[in-house]
């Protein structure tokens, strides 16, 4: 197969994207990397400490330039439109999560995809969840049997680092930022789920829990979403007759400094769950503790200088690395020796990203993946504001190719 360098701008210099660009300069088939924020300081500041080739003083700018791709980490409500002109400028895209905010706007993008030929990725970090990579290689070797009810759950209260992100984001009106309705950031719980399984949702109905905190946040005379939801509970229907639970929740007693995102899977044959540091594989005939072989190993000190400008309560999942049961030889030697982060993905999103462009072939969240990641929790929260209606849920259809690049871990690691 032949293998392409390609160059990449990155779109938004905050706190997310400064491990990116680490892992995108060292990547063997980037030839270079720059940098665009609408806060110039922060492009200067992210170049000049990882290296990067330079500067652009805009997004217009980026899309005029030569650059083969684009890698957008700006706020989550931004995506849709921007990945649209990116495509359109014919750029390759890595979007962080999720895809968009409207099914219109996800429509736009398969469109775009579609029309261009170019290669979109979302950037799901659920996907390589050491659960959600265990998880997919039992269903593959059949021990679940049929799979007919899973749960997702993101659970990151804003007492713990997210107060702070706003902040940092949202300049002196983050509160109408903060009050970004739940559902409307599904990815990492039913990515974990579908991501594992495979399938879609077809059906919804969601209960919204209205925010008492009182502090501003999820008030809807503040809101530039008119949310007061800070907490949401769905039941989808899959295509395949069994069910998905979701839970998105922004206030709740739950560590989840130590655990953003967890796991179940129930089958006719075995079952899975996995709570803060625990995971037990089931069957008819006992249980297994395999917590060992999805435990993640810190891959820099907390203290590091790159994570200044993060609230201590974030910092575990910036620098959480590989467990066994993700495949490690398939990573470049350049990112190996790299710090990882969200329980080891973020090495596996950027070499899927770069060998997906430079192959043209499909990376695993692919546009089509992604709308079914993205699209149930937009429909979800349209139940929760309708009483917890039952909506359908549309079907986009399937990736013109089903050609990817895989990821699995061998099964060897799970015996």
């Amino acid at each position: 197969m032949t293998f392409t360098t390609f160059s990449l701008g990155i779109v938004g210099a905050g706190q997310f994207s400064g491990q990116f660009a680490k892992l995108f300069r060292a990547h063997p088939l980037v030839s270079s990397v720059w940098v665009t924020d609408v806060v110039p300081e922060r492009a200067r500041e992210l170049a000049e400490r990882e290296r990067l080739d330079g500067t652009m003083e805009s997004f217009d700018e980026m899309l005029a330039s030569d650059v083969d791709a684009v890698a957008i980490f700006t706020q989550r409500w931004t995506h849709g439109p921007l990945v649209v002109r990116a495509l359109e400028a014919g750029k390759h895209v890595y979007s962080a999560v999720p895809m968009a905010i409207s099914e219109e706007e996800i429509r736009a993008i398969i469109d775009a995809v579609r029309a261009t030929g170019l290669t979109y990725m979302m950037g799901e970090t659920s996907y390589y969840n050491p659960a959600t990579v265990y998880a997919r290689a039992r269903r593959r070797d059949g021990s679940f049997g049929r799979i007919f009810y899973a749960e997702g759950d993101y659970v990151h209260d804003m007492d713990l680092g997210f107060y702070a992100a706003y902040q940092y984001s949202g300049g002196e009106e983050w509160k109408r930022t903060a009050s970004y309705p739940p559902m409307l950031y599904p990815t990492h719980s039913v990515g974990g789920v579908l991501g594992a399984i495979g399938g879609r949702a077809t059906s919804v109905s969601c209960i919204g829990v209205r925010d008492e905190r009182g502090d501003g946040v999820f008030d809807r005379e503040i809101s530039m979403f008119d949310n007061d939801f800070s907490n949401a509970t769905a039941l989808f229907e899959l295509d395949g007759g069994g069910s998905m639970r979701i839970n998105e929740f922004r206030r709740i007693g739950y560590p989840s400094h130590l655990r953003e995102s967890r796991f179940r899977y129930f089958g006719t044959e075995g079952s899975f769950e996995q709570l803060v540091h625990a995971a037990v594989w089931q069957n008819k005939e006992g249980y297994e503790d395999v917590s060992d072989k999805l435990e993640t190993k810190p891959t820099m000190s907390p203290d590091d200088p790159s994570l200044a400008g993060v609230d201590p309560a974030l910092r575990d999942a910036f620098i959480s690395g590989l467990a066994p049961v993700h495949d490690a030889s398939r990573l470049p030697e350049e990112l190996r020796r790299l710090p990882s982060g969200h329980e080891g993905s973020h090495h596996f999103l950027v070499d899927d990203f770069a060998r997906a462009v430079a192959t043209r072939t499909l990376p695993p969240v692919h546009a089509w993946e992604a709308a079914r990641y993205t699209l149930p929790g937009i429909i979800a929260h349209q139940s929760a504001l309708r009483g917890g209606e039952r909506l359908e849920i549309p079907d986009l259809g399937d990736a013109p190719s089903s050609e990817a690049i895989a990821t699995e871990a061998p099964l060897a690691n799970l015996e």
